[in-house]
């Protein structure tokens, strides 16, 4: 009764207090921080103002024209029937209007797609339900997944200033520099939005598509999933950081240092605590969305794993499936996805969690091992 009341006590506040429900509402584009976001709200200006004096011009000999020339005053109408100079010139202007239009609109829309003469290349690939970014001249790449706790979704905790807006890896690009992005996705079509930057692009299995921006000014700017692309649709953001160029070579020095590392921890002799620790985020950041943080599940799409055949039993059986994922479910393949390291620690964290208490583990060595036979 206490939740009823209150949304009856905000609707009611709602429309007695209309001036201050839409305070912050707005119809127009925002400029953005890009220079074609910019060209585009300019153009849309231009558009805009066209479309106005259109319609003063319109509605005003309209209007004039029915008061001026009302039957009260005796005016008999005129006859415009097969009148070759009228029909000339509402062909001619409404096309030179046209033209007029489509000059800036063309030379805006050669500039949004003409990708050449980059400075950085990154791919960028849509998951179900994650980013991942792969800066491709750098040779290292990794996910980018949203970090908004489940409380605040299932309301249970406040929400925060940027609710379902926040990434554990943020991607990072230098300011004044042509950035060229190439979109695809792994699963189903996922779409790349960040408003600030003026464009969206869908990112599609099996296809390459570009786009292009140089960011002006330093900032962290947020955007999201565009496509309807299931169950957590919603929790897949965009968040991007724009950092003097000084600072975006520190940046990549130290990713290419990190990813070196990741790839020698495969030779490294693991511990079960060890394998436990880093499997709990592992789990947590790729396979919590679907298998719940406690295992278990959300039954019939997404099986518990607490107490599974899979997590209890044949090790080589639960390998096959986190590496090879299983055809025909929502189960994806993530031998790709993750490295060596993160695959054991995520297998040895499913049969060790929730009571499952297996006892065993597998080594980052031996997944290696088991994607060579392959």
């Amino acid at each position: 009764m206490r939740v009823h009341a209150q949304r009856a006590g905000a609707l009611l506040g709602g429309l007695s207090f209309p001036a201050l429900s839409l305070a912050d509402w707005t119809v127009n584009m925002t400029p953005g921080v890009t220079g074609t976001s910019n060209d585009i709200f300019d153009l849309h200006m231009t558009i805009f103002w066209i479309c106005v004096a259109i319609g003063v011009v319109v509605f005003g000999i309209m209007f004039w024209s029915i008061f001026a020339h009302r039957k009260s005053k005796g005016v008999k109408p005129a006859n415009f029937h097969e009148n070759t100079m009228v029909e000339v010139l509402w062909t001619l202007i409404p096309l030179v209007i046209l033209i007029i239009m489509a000059i800036p609109a063309t030379a805006t829309l050669i500039d949004m797609y003409d990708t050449t003469e980059s400075d950085i290349d990154i791919k960028v690939t849509g998951y179900q339900w994650k980013w991942q970014y792969e800066y491709i001249n750098e040779d290292f790449g990794y996910f980018s997944n949203t970090t908004t706790p489940p409380d605040q979704i299932n309301n249970r905790q406040a929400k925060g200033e940027n609710y379902l807006l926040e990434v554990d890896n943020m991607m990072i690009v230098p300011v004044g520099k042509k950035i060229r992005f190439l979109l695809t996705a792994n699963d189903v079509i996922h779409s790349w939005w960040v408003p600030a930057f003026g464009f969206k692009k869908d990112a599609i299995p099996g296809f390459i598509n570009e786009a292009w921006t140089r960011v002006d000014e330093p900032g962290i700017y947020r955007g999201q999933c565009a496509e309807l692309c299931g169950k957590n649709h919603g929790f897949m953001p965009v968040v991007v950081k724009a950092v003097p160029e000084e600072e975006y070579n520190t940046w990549v020095a130290e990713q290419k240092a990190a990813a070196e590392k990741e790839r020698e921890l495969t030779e490294k002799d693991w511990s079960m605590d060890e394998l436990m620790e880093r499997g709990e985020k592992a789990y947590a950041s790729t396979c919590a969305a679907c298998h719940q943080a406690d295992g278990s599940g959300a039954p019939p799409a997404f099986p518990a794993l607490k107490g599974s055949a899979i997590a209890t039993g044949d090790m080589a059986a639960h390998l096959d499936v986190v590496v090879n994922g299983v055809s025909g479910t929502a189960m994806q393949a993530f031998g790709s996805q993750l490295n060596e390291a993160d695959l054991a620690a995520i297998i040895t964290y499913e049969r060790n969690a929730w009571g499952n208490n297996v006892g065993d583990m597998v080594t980052p060595k031996e997944i290696f091992d088991y994607k060579s036979e392959q």
